[in-house]
């Protein structure tokens, strides 16, 4: 059974890391985006906001094949009902952005410093997990944060969100994985390691979890095409 609960969640997290990937690589579909980017005075800062997706999703995906466990397959979800949470806030503030020629949507919450915000805090956690506290796990957990605030403040830099917007988001996302995680050591792990049930239910949700993410990805790509 456990065996087969981390094929799941190996599977999973496979999955969900290419759900980001693929998003990444839609928005950023050549070099020469980046190049075009730097030329039209964006500089380093536009380069690295448009990677910043790469960078993320890498280490999302990273942190979850790594634990290839009940954690990862819990950590989809959050990931995916975080993003879902904060398409619903943007439609409920209806915030414009600062330049609302860049983009048309809302801007309240900043989506990007929100998932940002929970995929650094999920992965502080599981390094502190892993390592405990020292000079290492501490080295690590001071690059994920430093990292995850300097992607968040690019959204800023680049006129894509206002300041509150960006913090809101990060607020928001900090705080919402900080209740998933805390959720999972303190209600579902006895619940997952006891039950067939309940990971057979976790794994169906999070691999659902994870297609509808595929989905919503493509969707917005066509609709962003057209």
């Amino acid at each position: 059974m456990a065996d087969l609960v981390k094929t799941n969640a190996r599977r999973d997290g496979e999955e969900q890391f290419q759900a980001l990937e693929q998003e990444a690589l839609i928005k950023n579909s050549s070099l020469d985006e980046l190049v075009a980017d730097a030329d039209a005075g964006g500089g380093i800062e536009a380069i690295a906001n448009r990677l910043s997706k790469w960078i993320v999703a890498a280490l999302f995906g990273s942190v979850l094949l790594l634990r290839h466990d009940g954690a990862a397959l819990w950590a989809v979800i959050g990931s995916v009902s975080n993003s879902a949470l904060s398409v619903a806030l943007k439609r409920l503030l209806n915030q414009e952005r600062p330049v609302a020629t860049l983009r048309s949507d809302p801007g309240m919450p900043s989506s990007h410093a929100q998932s940002i915000s929970f995929i650094s805090v999920f992965s502080l956690f599981s390094v502190m997990e892993w390592l405990g506290t020292n000079v290492l796990s501490l080295f690590l957990s001071g690059l994920i944060l430093a990292l995850g605030s300097y992607f968040t403040w690019l959204r800023v830099s680049q006129k894509l969100h206002t300041t509150s917007q960006v913090v809101v988001g990060a607020i928001v996302g900090s705080v919402y994985s900080t209740l998933w995680y805390v959720t999972w050591n303190s209600l579902v792990l006895e619940a997952f390691t006891s039950s067939f049930s309940v990971q057979l239910a976790v794994f169906l949700v999070a691999a659902a979890s994870a297609l509808g993410f595929a989905v919503y990805v493509l969707l917005n790509w066509f609709k962003d095409d057209r």
